[in-house]
């Protein structure tokens, strides 16, 4: 089987390759500070010891440049990339394809990796931690093992979802890095950054503005630094003011915190429909017509560094900080509801107590 069915090589020709906002150097990549210099360790020792990097695994929350990272990583050991997802890879032999493919110091990037087959993973054990490849040919009392020597290579591994992954296959993991939330000023570089690259004319308040609603993330700063762009040369004079950045987010209903439209819906029904929570994710997620995974995945990692919302045995909770964002006051304590003659009912302070 051919392994080019389930890998895409990241090293095209200048010329050839389409525009991009992605960093291509540490110095060009902002942010991440620790998760950089030790990386820069690392790749330098590999060099010097003219040895494949040790696999890495980035995890963290979607958007925080997991895929730069290893092309980064790729460019400063002077290796091909070599990329694929969990998903795109359903039989053992679909990785045996793949890794037969290598060449040696290739680094090989799989995307979603908690999403590997376990057939494909336990074929992965081997490769990462031997380098070799045991292939079982026929069935029965006939069957036997052949062993393929692999050229040594470099497995980055990337997911949102690290407690998914199984023990056997983290731990053959020698570099493993968690990539955090931005903060405003990287992501107000990141902006100023890609508006140059874009060619746009951005004022340093306007660009300060993006980042405070790109919710920490730059793939989110970069998007609505496109689509304000958009306003900003069909309703004006293609410069981004401060005016005019504001006026785009606003129709894009970004709010000031860098809430959409599916975040409010989210903390309005938690509010409203079951009076601050507790809640339980799935009965969220059906009141306000989400996929509960995108809710727990996209939508709450962020509340919850706001701390918009908390997590409780009990469910999800909406906390003071949440209700004072949309202007309301918080559900009454029991003990004042039951001196107000009210039906005392589970609310976020009787949650927030059994946590």
């Amino acid at each position: 089987m051919d392994g080019e069915r389930f890998i895409a090589s990241h090293r095209l020709p200048e010329d050839e390759e389409p525009p991009t906002l992605r960093p291509r150097t540490f110095d060009e990549y902002v942010g991440q500070k620790r998760v950089k210099e030790n990386l820069k360790v690392y790749i330098e020792a590999a060099r010097r010891r003219r040895e494949p990097l040790d696999h890495v695994l980035l995890y963290g929350p979607p958007g925080l440049g997991k895929t730069t990272l290893a092309g980064i990583i790729a460019a400063e050991l002077g290796v091909r990339l070599r990329v694929t997802t969990g998903p795109a890879i359903e039989r053992a032999g679909d990785l045996a394809a793949i890794l037969t493919n290598l060449e040696p110091g290739d680094v090989l990037f799989i995307d979603e990796i908690h999403r590997l087959a376990r057939a494909a993973e336990e074929v992965l054990y081997a490769a990462m931690e031997d380098f070799r490849l045991d292939i079982v040919i026929g069935k029965g009392p006939m069957a036997r093992t052949l062993r393929l020597d692999l050229p040594p290579f470099t497995l980055i591994g990337a997911t949102t979802r690290a407690g998914l992954l199984s023990a056997p296959l983290r731990d053959r993991f020698g570099v493993i890095h968690r990539l955090d939330y931005y903060a405003p000023d990287e992501l107000e570089e990141i902006v100023r950054r890609s508006a140059a690259r874009l060619g746009i004319a951005v004022a340093p308040e306007a660009a300060r503005a993006i980042a405070a609603r790109a919710r920490g993330t730059p793939r989110i700063a970069n998007r609505l630094l496109r689509r304000v762009r958009d306003f900003a040369e069909v309703e004006g004079d293609g410069t981004i003011t401060l005016a005019a950045a504001e006026r785009a987010l606003d129709r894009m209903e970004v709010d000031r915190l860098g809430l959409d439209l599916v975040d409010r819906r989210y903390l309005t029904a938690l509010m409203e429909t079951y009076a601050g929570g507790p809640a339980g994710l799935e009965a969220i997620a059906a009141s306000i017509g989400e996929d509960a995974r995108t809710l727990e995945d996209v939508v709450e990692p962020y509340l919850l560094m706001l701390g918009l919302i908390g997590r409780t045995p009990r469910g999800r909770i909406a906390t003071e900080r949440a209700y004072r964002h949309f202007g309301l006051a918080p559900p009454r304590p029991p003990e004042e509801a039951s001196a107000a003659g009210d039906a005392a009912v589970p609310t976020l302070w009787d949650a927030a107590c059994d946590g």
